[in-house]
């Protein structure tokens, strides 16, 4: 099962998320129907990149490199 990390930017809140899924379509719903206590008052949330990767392992360590960086940081890098 292919896992995508995705980055998310919300105009309202003028701030980033990053996350990780197997479904960007279906979480992407989540977070803009207030699914996410933490993405709930952001609303709505704009897809800005996704990052395929081979399993959930190699997932949740590239979030937390995006995170460590700091999520506009990472962007800017890239």
């Amino acid at each position: 099962m292919e896992y995508v990390v995705y980055i998310l930017f919300s105009v309202a809140a003028d701030r980033y998320y990053v996350g990780q899924t197997n479904n960007i379509e279906k979480r992407l719903a989540t977070h803009n129907s207030g699914g996410k206590k933490y993405t709930s008052k952001g609303r709505p949330w704009i897809l800005v990149r996704t990052y395929p990767c081979s399993d959930r392992s190699e997932a949740v360590q590239l979030e937390g490199r995006i995170k460590k960086r700091g999520i506009k940081r990472y962007l800017d890098e890239k």
